[in-house]
């Protein structure tokens, strides 16, 4: 019988083979800085356009992980916590599906290559074909674990708001926790901007939501035009839109704010036809700037909150104005 017909002793026996699959997944994440590394030497060239390192860093992490979860049980859950920190990942730089099924075959042959070493089911040993094929399975069971969670959750359909078509807030999360770390690792200045129309259930209420529909169309499309292709413009809520600005000084953050406001206020008002009433759009807005120090750590929930709060006091104050809040320090921010 030739070695490629021979079958492993154990391979039948589901107790041996929990066993293996226990020990495979073992050794995956004890390794898994090794099996990174080895896999994201290659793929940030993988495709047309390279992807940082520590981005691709996170990206091999969660497959190492998620590829010894897949041995290891046989299956993923596409609602798993770890598939779904995979889809959040990926949602940060968009990454096509074709070439996560190329980080995800690199993972297994990287995989392969440092179980081989194993003296007790490496290459040389006697179970190393079950081995092989329990490693190939994982990797398919990621793979359709991950597609299964994308129809549960389209992807553009996480990425795009189809009212606006600017980015979700799941997209804005994904990218504040990111930029909020690079800004803190590097140092450098960082602005959010929230602007929320005034009125808008009153507005929804007396001429129809289709108008409403129409004034956050119309919106998004002039707040985009104000920012930088690299600024990250999203919707917030049902009536609001934020905006992330990197490497901007507060002065131009405030400047540009109230330079929409008083946009809004020149452009986006509207004649109700069926009884020819002018209707007003404003929009209030707060900003919050921060003076970031490398070796900062921001929370980007609590920024969030800081200027939905500023934002709250614009309305108090009468709206159709800006409210600005700067910080020249992380620990103000963080409540340290």
């Amino acid at each position: 019988m030739s070695s490629n017909d021979a079958v492993f002793a154990g391979e039948a026996d589901p107790n041996i083979q929990a066993d293996l699959r226990q020990k495979i997944s073992s050794l995956l994440t004890e390794r898994a800085d090794v099996v990174t590394a080895d896999t994201i030497s290659i793929f940030p060239f993988s495709g047309a356009h390279a992807l940082d390192a520590d981005y691709c860093r996170r990206l091999g992490r969660l497959l190492v992980q998620l590829l010894a979860i897949a041995v290891r049980d046989g299956r993923l859950d596409p609602r798993g916590g770890f598939v779904t920190d995979l889809h959040r990942v990926i949602l940060e730089r968009v990454v096509p599906m074709e070439r996560l099924f190329t980080l995800a075959y690199l993972t297994e042959r990287t995989a392969l290559d440092e179980l081989a070493l194993d003296e007790s089911i490496g290459a040389t040993s006697e179970p190393w074909p079950l081995v092989a094929r329990l490693v190939r399975r994982g990797s398919f069971d990621l793979l359709g674990a991950y597609a299964e969670r994308v129809q549960l959750e389209p992807a553009e359909a996480a990425v795009i708001d189809r009212l606006t078509t600017l980015h979700t807030r799941v997209m804005l999360d994904a990218v504040m926790a990111k930029e909020f770390e690079r800004a803190g690792r590097f140092g450098y200045p960082i602005s959010l901007i929230l602007f929320d129309i005034d009125r808008f259930s009153s507005i929804n209420k007396d001429h129809g939501y289709g108008v409403g529909d129409r004034i956050l169309e119309r919106l998004g499309i002039l707040v985009r035009q104000y920012f930088r292709h690299h600024d990250w413009v999203a919707r917030h809520s049902e009536d609001s839109i934020a905006v992330l600005l990197t490497r901007t000084e507060a002065a131009n953050a405030n400047a540009l704010a109230e330079r929409v406001r008083a946009t809004v206020e020149e452009r986006l008002g509207f004649t109700d036809h069926r009884n020819d009433q002018a209707v007003p759009v404003t929009v209030s807005a707060a900003v919050v700037n921060l003076k970031v120090a490398e070796g900062d750590v921001i929370d980007p929930d609590r920024v969030l909150a800081e200027a939905e709060a500023a934002l709250e006091r614009a309305k108090r104050n009468g709206r159709n104005r800006v409210e600005y809040v700067d910080r020249f320090s992380a620990e103000r921010v963080e409540g340290a």
